[in-house]
């Protein structure tokens, strides 16, 4: 193998001296050997050396700017591994131009392509349910959701059978000079609302980000979706803040340290309680002329990471009625989300959350409302109030990788909420989650598994209670396709 590198600067300034040398050795030659005599209409002998002349000009203009390209190359684009290199230079029978490839102007800068990503999952979920719940969230498990009272949700014993979530989204990334441009658009099968209970279509994710900014519905910044166990249950523990919302966004700090704050739609519900049939109430109507105000911390370590997060927020409600009491009101809600990943080892990752505030239940997973009715006996104007409701919960998960085929979660949830004495005896006062499973991955993408679950329901004041128990089995199939240009 011939080590002279042709592309190198020293040979190709070797060559172009040498391409200079011959030209004038053969201009010299044509000017002393006599020609025979040319018809007028010829190029002169001094237009056909200008004309060569020329041409070799523009080869050496040429060959001049290949030599600027490498020696700008190799200036600013880091060398290749020691592997590669031998691999090329141990190559007999390799040809001279694989000694150094040029590499193509997108491989400078990775950071510098754009990406589409489809992906999903196909999920079936199926199991038994020992006792009873409200049948429209009949493969959940919500203690809010289960009896009042005995029987209410009648009989026990039910077997479900659910793809509900299942999905699919995109998502996109295209480098800017303003930073990152990132969307994300995101569906699943689980109805919630008005469609509780049915397989159809739902919004999760319709979000985009430029540079430190977002705007969009995604995550709410009091949430830390990291909380979230490897679970088969779909709607999760019941004590963690979760809340994709509706909100304008600023992130001034990113990366391993990162500060989130943002401005969210504003929301909140009602409990009327033992006056829910008064007639004086039903004139009584929500107002947010403010949006909620949220924001979080992250510190990321070796050991895993701490984030704080907070909420505040203003509730209001006018009284339309013209009457003679005046039940026009406001609250303010607050809160904290503290929350925590610890890497207990390479195998062991604990999951961790303690929430405290007032007026914030619609931004947690699983309870029931944010204002409930207090009794003002004392003003005959506004002989009821309203009033933000105190809560607290926890979260403490810890998920296991036994090996590279099976996993385990497990863990434990609880919520508490402090009533008002304008509430119903039967209202929602504490709850209760748990649950512990085996997942295998046979193959990538792929996944089966089975899980134990638990969840109770206690009341406000009559001293009710109500369990329940299931085992599900879920099948699970991912799917993702990115493209790079």
């Amino acid at each position: 193998m011939n080590p002279f590198n042709w592309r190198s600067p020293a040979a190709l300034t070797f060559w172009l001296a040498a391409l200079l040398l011959f030209a004038s050795s053969s201009a010299l030659a044509q000017s002393q050997t006599p020609e025979p005599a040319q018809p007028s209409s010829a190029p002169s002998e001094v237009d056909q050396l200008k004309t060569r002349l020329k041409q070799l000009e523009q080869t050496v203009n040429e060959l001049k700017g290949q030599i600027e390209a490498i020696e700008v190359k190799k200036a600013t684009t880091p060398a290749a591994p020691a592997i590669v290199q031998a691999t090329y230079s141990d190559s007999a029978s390799a040809p001279a131009e694989t000694a150094a490839p040029a590499a193509p102007a997108k491989a400078q800068d990775a950071k510098g392509e754009s990406t589409f990503e489809i992906y999903g999952f196909a999920m079936l979920d199926a199991g038994y349910q020992i006792k009873q719940n409200d049948p429209s969230w009949f493969d959940v498990v919500r203690p809010t959701k289960l009896p009042a009272f005995s029987n209410q949700f009648a009989p026990n014993g039910n077997v479900f059978y659910g793809v509900r979530q299942s999905r699919l989204g995109v998502k996109s990334s295209t480098p800017t000079k303003y930073g990152e441009l990132k969307t994300q658009f995101e569906f699943e099968l689980f109805g919630t609302g008005v469609d509780a209970g049915q397989t159809t279509f739902r919004l999760r994710h319709a979000y985009g980000e430029l540079g430190q900014f977002g705007a969009g519905q995604t995550w709410s910044p009091f949430m830390d979706i990291d909380v979230f166990p490897n679970s088969l249950e779909y709607w999760g523990p019941n004590g963690m803040v979760f809340f994709r919302n509706v909100q304008f966004r600023w992130m001034p700090l990113k990366g391993r340290n990162s500060v989130t704050i943002g401005v969210e739609r504003p929301g909140a519900s009602a409990d009327q309680g033992q006056f829910a049939d008064r007639i004086e109430l039903q004139g009584v109507r929500p107002h947010f002329n403010v949006p909620d105000l949220s924001g979080n911390v992250r510190f990321t370590r070796s050991w895993g990471y701490f984030q704080a997060a907070g909420m505040l927020r203003r509730i209001a409600w006018v009284d339309t009625n013209n009457d003679q009491f005046n039940l026009s009101g406001s609250a303010v809600g607050a809160g904290l989300n503290l929350t925590s990943n610890l890497k207990f080892g390479p195998k062991d990752t604990g999951r961790f959350a303690f929430v405290v505030g007032k007026g914030i239940e619609n931004y947690m997973n699983d309870a029931p409302v944010d204002v409930g009715i207090e009794i003002n006996a004392g003003d005959p104007l506004r002989p009821i109030r309203g009033v933000a409701l105190p809560m607290w919960s926890m979260v403490a998960f810890l998920d296991h990788n036994w090996n590279k085929r099976f996993s385990t979660a497990a863990g434990y949830s609880f919520e508490n909420i402090d009533n008002s004495d304008g509430q119903n005896a039967d209202a929602f006062h504490r709850g209760h989650y748990a649950l512990a499973n085996l997942l295998f991955y046979p193959v990538e993408n792929a996944m089966v598994g089975g899980e134990l679950q638990w969840g109770r329901r206690q009341n406000f004041l009559d001293g009710f209670t109500s369990d329940d128990f299931r085992i599900q089995f879920s099948f699970k199939y991912n799917f993702s396709k990115k493209f790079t240009f």
